[in-house]
């Protein structure tokens, strides 16, 4: 096996996860290399906003594992050297209804408490916003250190600096199987290669990679849909949510109407660097279908007219689709697979990947250099944690 097709870690999977863990394990001195099916970013990376959040995790652990990725993230805006349009305004979350401001203002208290900036905006504040919001917001809150990327540049200028680190990329290789040995033979569409230990961070392709192993992995695709709107004038400047896309997530209950409780529907309103903007969100469970449905792209522009009444003659452009890596408890799966020894899972961050890509990078490389001490506890995001589950 020559060199360029062995190395001591392959990851499987060249999204926002997998380059973020090649960034890491590279600069830590390990041979690596990246096995991806298609170019670089051309998954469920290129087919997501850019949210790196904390305003839309539960309070603990969840929210703290975002802000240890926000923090790298800071730092990588300073180290990596293509830029991938890094904004930290700050987002907000807006309340459709009294109700919702009572329990708004609950989340603020709690995420205080657990040491995070979170403030809460009255009718007032709203409306400083943007003079695009309709007039009836009661309110809403902020995360200060919210902030948004570019996916798909982020992709390549972790690649970018990895490959200064040895990084070798193998794209259009589609892995076929995967058996071990004294190594890893990993066989693809461009050849056989090796590896002494293997990354899953093939996100809602993860199950197809651990079934090669005889490795149950508990992720489901779940579709959400993008509208991408033109530029007239800047709507926000910075991520807007509504306190809904909350409950839509975590499967608590809304007050919407049947349509928009239907297809999942939430709005998430990102202003681009070049001030398009992208509209969603949508959840729906219809297995590997990444079809563009219209009565949903209906729904979501529908759900953005309650927020923002006068943008009712902006031209969209175009709508998208991405399938969410999605596990039953919301978080991801980070971590060794103790049945198959040198084998890890790095995927089901479901609509968070972007948020997550950097904490999961930097742990992988700590789980694969056997490090003690972790940069966030990894027994909330093991995968026999399910096992454990299933069991009882």
């Amino acid at each position: 096996m020559t060199a360029e097709k062995h190395a001591e870690v392959a990851i499987i999977g060249g999204g926002i996860v997998g380059c973020a863990i090649a960034y890491y394990v590279a600069k830590s001195g390990m041979d690596c290399m990246i096995i991806e099916k298609n170019d670089l970013a051309s998954g469920t990376s290129s087919r997501c906003d850019g949210n790196i959040t904390i305003v839309d995790k539960d309070p603990g652990f969840d929210s703290k594992m975002s802000l240890v990725s926000q923090e790298l993230t800071v730092d990588l805006n300073k180290e990596l050297e293509l830029p991938f349009e890094y904004r930290a305004h700050g987002s907000i979350l807006v309340c459709d209804n009294e109700e919702e401001m009572e329990a708004a203002t609950e989340w603020v208290k709690i995420q205080n408490e657990s040491g995070l900036k979170f403030n809460v905006l009255d009718h007032l504040d709203i409306r400083e916003e943007s003079p695009f919001f309709a007039h009836d917001i009661p309110g809403g809150l902020e995360c200060e250190t919210d902030s948004l990327i570019n996916p798909y540049l982020f992709c390549y200028s972790l690649v970018e600096k990895a490959k200064e680190y040895g990084l070798k990329v193998h794209t259009n290789a589609e892995v076929t199987n995967i058996s071990k040995q004294d190594d890893f033979i990993i066989e693809t569409t461009d050849g056989t290669y090796t590896a002494k230990k293997v990354v899953n961070a093939a996100g809602v392709w993860a199950p197809f990679i651990g079934e090669m192993l005889n490795v149950d992995i508990p992720i489901k695709p779940r579709k959400g849909h993008i509208l991408v709107g033109a530029r007239q004038e800047p709507v926000m400047m910075r991520n807007v949510m509504e306190f809904g896309y909350l409950m839509n997530k975590f499967g608590r209950e809304r007050k919407v109407d049947a349509r928009t409780a239907a297809h999942g529907v939430a709005l998430v309103l990102e202003p681009t660097e070049s001030q398009n903007f992208l509209i969603g969100s949508s959840r729906q469970f219809v297995g590997y279908d990444g079809s563009v449905d219209i009565n949903v792209v209906q729904t979501i522009a529908n759900r953005a007219l309650r927020f923002f009444p006068k943008m009712n003659d902006f031209n969209l452009i175009r709508s998208y689709t991405g399938l969410r890596p999605w596990t039953e408890d919301h978080l991801p799966i980070i971590s060794a697979v103790e049945e198959v020894p040198g084998f890890f899972i790095a995927a089901g961050h479901e609509g968070d990947g972007i948020s997550l890509a950097t904490v999961t990078g930097k742990l992988i490389e700590q789980l694969i250099q056997g490090e003690n001490e972790t940069i966030i506890p990894i027994d909330p995001v093991r995968y026999d944690r399910f096992k454990v589950v299933s069991a009882h």
